[in-house]
């Protein structure tokens, strides 16, 4: 079954992270997806710009309406997506527990109710 991994925290500022913090982060996520890799589970990841980079649409008043910046302020903002395919809840928490963004986000754990590959959704 497949579960998304979703990466929440707080965005730092610009230039508020040294190099040095960010090459950590980078190792630790080439790890961890590696460990994801030879456990069989990966399914795919991404990694998204920050916030300010979003554009939210909507048609909900009956017209479209484009908005800039994204849907709610919020202190922390989705930063990423790890899905994988494990067989249960249990091992989507174990997954999501050894996720190096655990340590200063929170990582939401969500059932994936149906995929799309190659245009066949299952």
């Amino acid at each position: 079954m497949h579960y998304a991994l979703l990466l929440h925290w707080a965005e730092p500022a610009p230039g508020e992270l040294s190099e040095e913090t960010l090459a950590q982060g980078r190792s630790a996520f080439d790890a961890y997806t590696a460990a994801l890799e030879s456990a069989g589970v990966f399914v795919t990841a991404e990694v998204m710009e920050p916030s300010p980079a979003t554009t939210t649409v909507t048609l909900r008043t009956g017209s479209l309406q484009v908005q800039d910046g994204p849907f709610a302020d919020t202190k922390e903002a989705l930063a990423g997506v790890f899905v994988i395919d494990v067989p249960d809840r249990d091992a989507a928490l174990g997954w999501a527990e050894k996720c190096p963004a655990a340590q200063w986000g929170v990582i939401e754990v969500r059932p994936v109710a149906t995929s799309c590959r190659d245009g066949v959704w299952t």
